[in-house]
């Protein structure tokens, strides 16, 4: 591959032959363009201060801390910073907290090389990686979230009166029941349909049903 343009890499790691390795994957790539090193977060800090970093590689940990601290504030003051976390961390449980930390890509240091190559390659021209790992647990936590309960957004108050009006009691029945203003439990019931998207008792009671 011969035909990528300059690209100036940041290679961040404690461990020299890590960096080592992964400039020998980048020149092998056809990448042309600076190459510099960190083994600390601060140098890290102070390589994207001081020079147009296109592309870092950064490792989770380190001496001085985590990147996951450091990251946001990477992609605030640069935000076409292109950053892929190479990390021994499990990726089942860390790849999403960098993605969501702004990281653009999440590999473990166990890949296979043609898979390092594949994620500097598609970090670079496409801005960003997702492993099929990373790909499971961003559609299980979308389908999470779906499945999220609705009623959770209700008031202890607005859950008891929905229950009344579930049971079939009426907005003069609930105000005696709980000492309320008739016109108070018809506001409450108005707002309670607003936070839950639904029209009509019927689907009142089938939200109720269901969760």
């Amino acid at each position: 591959m011969t035909d990528h343009k300059n690209i100036t890499f940041l290679l961040a790691d404690d461990h020299s032959l890590i960096r080592q390795g992964i400039e020998i994957l980048i020149e092998d790539l056809g990448f042309e363009g600076d190459v510099f090193h960190a083994s600390t977060l601060q140098k890290v800090l102070d390589c994207v201060e001081e020079n147009n970093i296109e592309m870092l590689v950064i490792d989770a940990a380190f001496p001085d801390g985590n990147s996951l601290e450091i990251i946001p504030k990477l992609k605030l003051n640069n935000p076409d910073l292109k950053i892929l976390v190479f990390s021994g961390l499990e990726e089942s449980d860390y790849a999403l907290r960098f993605l969501n930390a702004g990281a653009n890509g999440f590999l473990t240091k166990v890949s296979e090389e043609e898979e390092i190559k594949s994620a500097v390659t598609k970090v670079v021209e496409e801005g960003r990686y997702i492993s099929s790992v990373t790909q499971g647990l961003l559609l299980n936590s979308l389908q999470k979230s779906n499945q999220q309960n609705p009623l959770d957004k209700l008031t202890k108050r607005e859950l008891e009166v929905v229950k009344m009006y579930v049971d079939g009691m009426g907005n003069l029945e609930i105000a005696n029941e709980l000492g309320l203003k008739q016109n108070s439990v018809s506001t409450m019931k108005k707002r309670v349909f607003e936070k839950l998207g639904i029209d009509s008792l019927v689907e009142l009671a089938a939200l109720l049903k269901k969760y």
